[in-house]
């Protein structure tokens, strides 16, 4: 029997139909008269960052009928939801909870104050999002669009304005609708926003040295601080090496030190607003919240130099095997060059993230750029980063959200390399380019239009995606015991029971900034003795008990005596 498609098309022929139309339609767009085209509406500067702006997020919104809003499960997204609660209650932390052993969760601090333990950024995005559509979801939308016009933004300062479109377009293949960034609360689209301000700004203070450049770059740095402040360090290295490479000693006080100045006091409330919450959370103007943690939790454990941290508090046996699972990332003792090296040799993989598969070609082109001071740079500051964050013991990609714009650079001078190639003389590199292009658009359109038109026998194909991340993991779980929830009315108390074999990271018990007035209450069971304590803190609040860990989840009345 054939294909049930109207013209006889199996999923094979329509990506063979897909990649034949892209490369006619590369090598048209190659042609003089629509190159010029094209270049002329990519030096339009305004019309392509809103044009960016607005793609990753109509691409995702056409992807709701399938994959709707995102349901938080990762642990550290709860956090992250927590303090842009916090953030909307107007203050920055919250009172400790006088029961608040009911309330252990991961990444949270109970005591000195009730409180998500991570930077303001995602925070700041989250609490964005639901002050202006009631949706937290809406401002990852929003920084996910700023994103991908950043890098086109940001390229314009280092390529011509058609290879700068050609980025920008490859910031919404890698980061837009199908990625992890857009897809979860988890964070990274800030901090890589921030970092494409920072690197966009710096060709431009040299070849204008405008005080509004250096007001962008305190910007887009205090944007990095907020999210990514470890990681700030390495950013303000890589400023400071562009300085010593590009700028010459009589340039110095027109070019650097003015700007620099007028970067610092735009970067100075980011400061201050990092202090504040300092203080608010730990009650110490210089204890950070991750530090705190730390202290108390074990949690996050430290970097490979320093010595396991030891917790300070009773932890709950998930957090106890949260804390081994870290402990044994970390290993014994501090580093050594053989473990460094190898840890560094392993976390390649990881760059994937950031370049789509045809352009490792182009990665490999951008190799043979690096007699130019600048292209120097670049690698200079891929490779900073890549020793910076390998002293973490674990690696996740917004770790390196800051020189995600660098990626997308390091791919365009590549191409840009590849398309002046000769063979034996006769022109090549143009098809190369083309050939490229086309698989890069035709490997993002292919899973795009697979998740557009997605049915139940799709799971077969889907199965080899890589990479992406929309909706991987499957929500039903906690949407129907949501559904549950909601058809209650009243004031509820929901105790969770774990059993042993819990997996830890499927964390139930969170709650929002202020526990008491919440509809819902999720609670730890401490069993029937301890669990009276809160049922008598809650006495106008039905009961029941919430088993995430039976097959399928069970929500029931709850009963001391069970």
């Amino acid at each position: 029997m054939p294909p049930p498609s109207a013209v006889g098309f199996a999923p094979a022929d329509w990506l063979l139909a897909l990649l034949t139309v892209l490369l006619i339609g590369a090598a048209l767009a190659w042609r003089p008269a629509v190159r010029r085209a094209l270049e002329s509406f990519a030096s339009r500067t305004r019309v392509c960052v809103i044009l960016l702006f607005a793609l990753p997020i109509f691409m995702r919104l056409l992807l709701l009928p399938n994959h709707p809003v995102p349901r938080p499960q990762i642990y550290d997204e709860f956090s992250h939801l927590l303090l842009a609660d916090t953030l909307l209650h107007a203050r920055l932390a919250n009172s400790a909870h006088p029961l608040h052993q009911f309330f252990e969760t991961f990444f949270v601090l109970q005591e000195p104050t009730y409180s998500s333990i991570y930077p303001l950024g995602q925070g700041l995005v989250l609490a964005f999002g639901r002050l202006v559509s009631g949706v937290p979801w809406t401002g990852v939308l929003l920084i996910d669009g700023a994103l991908c016009a950043a890098c086109y933004w940001m390229l314009r300062g280092f390529v011509a304005p058609g290879w700068a479109l050609l980025g920008g377009a490859f910031a919404v293949m890698a980061f837009g609708p199908l990625s992890q960034w857009i897809n979860s609360y988890w964070g990274g689209s800030m901090a890589a926003t921030g970092g494409a301000l920072v690197f966009g700004c710096l060709p431009r203070l040299k070849l204008y040295g405008r005080s509004g450049h250096a007001i962008l770059l305190g910007i887009g740095f205090g944007m990095h601080m907020l999210a990514r402040q470890f990681e700030s360090v390495l950013l303000l290295a890589c400023i400071l090496l562009f300085v010593l490479l590009e700028f010459r000693p009589h340039n110095l006080r027109r070019r650097v030190f003015r700007p620099g100045l007028i970067a610092l006091c735009t970067l100075a409330p980011f400061g201050v607003l990092i202090l504040l919450q300092n203080k608010a959370v730990t009650h110490s103007w210089v204890t950070l919240p991750e530090q705190l943690s730390q202290y108390q939790y074990g949690v996050p454990t430290s970097l490979t130099i320093e010595q396991t941290p030891v917790p300070h508090v009773a932890l709950t046996p998930q957090q106890e095997l949260d804390y081994q699972a870290q402990s044994l990332m970390h290993g014994s003792g501090t580093d050594t060059l053989s473990k460094f090296l190898l840890r560094l040799e392993y976390r390649v993989r990881y760059y994937r993230f950031f370049f789509l598969p045809p352009l490792y070609i182009a990665l490999i082109a951008f190799c043979f750029t690096l007699r130019t001071k600048r292209n120097l740079w670049v690698a200079a500051s891929l490779l900073l980063f890549a020793l910076g964050t390998n002293l973490f013991p674990y690696l996740l990609v917004h770790y390196l959200a800051a020189v995600t714009c660098l990626f997308v650079l390091v791919s365009i001078i590549g191409l840009e390399q590849l398309s002046r190639l000769h063979i034996r003389g006769s022109s090549a590199g143009a098809e190369i380019v083309i050939v490229l292009v086309a698989l890069c658009f035709a490997e993002f359109s292919s899973w795009y239009i697979l998740h557009l038109f997605e049915t139940p026998s799709s799971s077969s194909i889907l199965q080899y995606e890589t990479w992406d991340s929309i909706n991987h993991r499957n929500p039903e779980r906690r949407e129907r015991v949501a559904a549950e929830l909601s058809a209650i009315p009243g004031q509820l108390l929901v105790f969770v029971r774990y059993t042993p074999h819990h997996v830890y990271q499927d964390e139930w018990v969170w709650n929002g900034a202020d526990i008491d007035a919440s509809r819902i209450v999720y609670a730890r069971d401490l069993g029937p003795g301890e669990n009276e304590k809160l049922i008598g803190y809650y006495p106008r609040r039905r009961v029941f008990l919430l088993e995430p860990d039976v097959s399928p989840v069970r929500l029931s009345p709850y009963n001391a005596h069970s």
